[in-house]
Parts: structure tokens; sequence; C-alpha cells
């Protein structure tokens, strides 16, 4: 029997989730069930993000991980992302159970993430994983180049609609780009566009995993951006920002401009949904780099 973590239940997502709150009352039993189905031995404390529980679970002297998501969450996607990747650079996927939202997954050290890495060395092992990553893609996964359009056709209007809370210069600067990158030949390369230093844990078939990729077809600089807001406060300069992100572009072996257009892109894409949820901390952030980059 497993005890459900206090943190877990907090997290904002179950605030109004009526459906979420029952099914975290229910997941003692539920993960006892699906040990008895998959033959598992609980093996430690249960960890969690924001959305699913982590339960470290042996099968004989196998470690492995029971990871459970409440119903209303689709993993056909992710559990397609791991599939296509088969472990090549991300977590290994060993057994689905759909209906039950359970996956049971490689083992990594939930301890060891790239957010405890200096952000330049994490930027340059974030490059490279890119590169892991990039293999011929499915035809039928989002392309960034569509993302770019979407995102060069809504800016403007959810700018207005937010009262303009940055200058026009700054978002014509990432609607042009966003246009660049729209107009741009389409790549056929896997991109994780989700790819950022929590999401990266030490393991033993690869020195760095990924885990929760998602799918997507063209530029894998896509989430540049993300990496550069995510560790902005340990940058205190121009001067460090550039360097980190140059030292991504190196490792990823990818176009400075294309790259540069990315972080515009996905920083006013960021910027404005963070607006749009209440979000304090995050949009400052974005828009630092707009007027790094702009």
């Amino acid at each position: 029997m497993i005890s459900v973590p206090a943190p877990f239940r907090a997290m904002p997502r179950w605030w109004h989730d009526e459906e979420g709150r029952a099914w975290l009352d229910r997941l003692p039993d539920l993960v006892g069930q699906q040990c008895a189905r998959w033959d598992l031995d609980v093996d430690g404390i249960p960890l969690h993000g924001s959305n699913a529980l982590v339960v470290p679970v042996r099968r004989g002297s196998l470690e492995l991980a029971l990871r459970l998501c409440p119903p209303a969450d689709d993993l056909s996607a992710e559990v397609a992302a791991l599939r296509h990747w088969d472990g090549r650079g991300v977590v290994l996927l060993h057994e689905t159970d759909l209906p039950a939202g359970a996956l049971l997954l490689e083992r990594l050290d939930p301890a060891r993430s790239l957010a405890a890495v200096p952000p330049l060395e994490a930027a340059v092992l974030l490059g490279a994983l890119t590169r892991r990553l990039a293999i011929p893609a499915p035809a039928d996964a989002p392309s960034t180049r569509d993302i770019a359009a979407q995102e060069a056709s809504a800016a403007e209007s959810r700018w207005e609609a937010l009262g303009r809370p940055l200058p026009r210069a700054l978002l014509a600067a990432a609607i042009a780009a966003a246009g660049r990158r729209a107009a741009g030949a389409p790549g056929d390369g896997s991109v994780d566009g989700d790819l950022h230093h929590e999401q990266v844990l030490a393991g033993r078939r690869h020195p760095w995993t990924v885990v929760d990729p998602v799918l997507l077809r063209g530029d894998r600089e896509y989430d540049l951006g993300r990496v550069l807001w995510s560790r902005l406060d340990e940058l205190p300069g121009e001067e460090e920002v550039r360097a980190v992100a140059g030292a991504f572009v190196e490792s990823a072996r990818v176009p400075a401009e294309r790259a540069r257009d990315w972080v515009l892109v996905r920083s006013l894409s960021y910027l404005l949904w963070g607006l749009e949820q209440g979000l304090t901390l995050d949009p400052p952030r974005c828009r630092r780099l707009l007027e790094v980059f702009a």
C-alpha cells in the first residue's frame, strides 16, 4: 500500500477537478491492482510531477517505474512518442495499459536532472540530445512549421486582448520570426517539443535520458527559448544569455539565425499564454529574452 504525497494532492490541476480528486483517493488501490496485473513489487516512495504519480517498482531483479495518470489524460500521443524513439535518448517503455492510464518505464534517477548542471554545460548536453533524437519523423507528426504559422496568425489578437502588454516592436519582431519559420523548408527530423532541464534525468543506459517527450517534426532548436527561460534567473547579463544560446546552437549544429527566430517565437507564445493564465514569474523572463534577441 502506498501513500499519495500531500504535495501531489495540492497541485493546482486538482483544485477544480472533482474527478481528479476522486482518482487521487483511489490511487493506492490502483497501484496495488496494476502491480498485481504486471507482477510488480513496490520498491520505494512514490514521486510525482504535476499530473502523474511515479512509483518505484521491481519485477524480480529488474528496477522499473510505474507511472499512473488520471482518467482524463490521453496517453496515446506520449506512448506513440516513446515507441517511436524506442529508448534512443528517451526513457524506455516496457508495458502500457491505456485504459488504466498506466505506463511501465525504465527507472531513472529522479534526484539527478539537468536542472542541477550549470546552464552552459546543460545547454551543450541538450543540444547533443536534439541530434540524437533527430531520426526521421512520422509524416503525421505535428510540424514546427505549422506551429510557427499558427503563432504568426494569432499573436497580435492575443496581444490586443491582453491590453498590449509589451512594446509593438517586440511583438513585430517575434511575428516576423514566426513568419520566417513558417515559410522555411519543412524538416523531417524528430523533435522533442518539451525539451528542458527537468525533463532530462540521469540513467544507466545513457548518462542523460529524456522523459515525457512530445513528438514533433521539423526544427530541432524549437524549444531553445524554454531552455533559456527556465534557467534565466541564473544568467545575470545579456552576455551570459547569449553564451548559453550559442553553446546550444553549436552543440545542436543548427543555424544561429533559425535558433534566434525560435527563441523569439516561443518566448512571445509563452509570455502571452502565461499572462492569460495569470502567471507572474515566467512572462517577465520571456520579455527579457525578447529584449535580448529582437
